[in-house]
């Protein structure tokens, strides 16, 4: 296992490398992302450098890669600090309030962390605290006998319906009254050349809470599927 595996898995049995030069240990990976993470929820993933994260404890950003790598490897660290799931609702005796339960959880972390809906799922940091989200996804098919062939669309339709509404949510969050005043005149203004998009009822009348709606919406027509679902 190398190096940077080694962090990613340090709280699950992995023996945290340690600094090969120099005093053993002068700062704790954890505050270093800790820290990271605070900067990247504040301003984004593009104010996250090692030199602005060093910063924060008063060193270069040389000093700071004995204790995470590079950059990219920085960043995976951080998307799987701030992956790591809440305690779940108790489990519940169907399947759509199980994927609902699943579903809110996760969309609430990237509501935290808006900057984690950025990251390429190329990009999956194969950390324990993300793998753990796929690991109880997949005890609910199992608990309550999802067909195996529709699991893996299934996976892919409720991570991907949860990372869009979050982001919708997150873009939501940063409108002004003016930005609103303009999406509604150019709604307004939708030529008559598309009379079926224009009739096209909002999922609920407050368009904050869209997000949301869209995304429970979304998980009970899945769940109608799955169920319908030849075995």
């Amino acid at each position: 296992m190398d190096d940077h595996l080694k962090r990613l898995w340090r709280h699950r049995g992995a023996t945290l490398p340690t600094p090969r030069r120099g005093p053993k240990q002068q700062l704790d990976l954890d505050e270093i992302l800790a820290a990271a993470i605070t900067l990247a929820d504040a301003s984004g993933l593009e104010a996250v450098s090692t030199r602005a994260v060093a910063g924060r404890f008063g060193r270069t950003a040389m000093a700071l890669y004995p204790y995470v790598g590079t950059k990219e490897n920085l960043l995976a660290l951080m998307q799987d600090q701030a992956s790591a799931m809440p305690a779940l609702p108790a489990p519940r005796d169907h399947l759509a309030g199980a994927l609902t339960g699943w579903a809110t959880a996760l969309y609430e972390v990237y509501l935290a962390h808006p900057w984690l809906t950025e990251r390429p799922w190329s990009q999956a940091s194969q950390g324990p605290n993300e793998q753990d989200w796929m690991e109880a996804l997949l005890a609910i098919f199992e608990r309550f006998t999802v067909p195996p062939g529709s699991r893996p669309p299934a996976v892919t339709m409720l991570y991907a319906t949860v990372r869009a509404t979050a982001q919708t949510a997150a873009a939501y969050s940063r409108l002004t009254a003016a930005d609103l005043e303009t999406w509604r005149a150019q709604a307004a203004a939708m030529p008559d050349a598309y009379p079926l998009s224009a009739a096209l009822m909002p999922i609920t009348p407050h368009w904050r809470d869209a997000p949301r709606a869209g995304l429970l919406a979304a998980v009970a027509l899945l769940t109608a599927g799955l169920e319908a679902a030849p075995g």
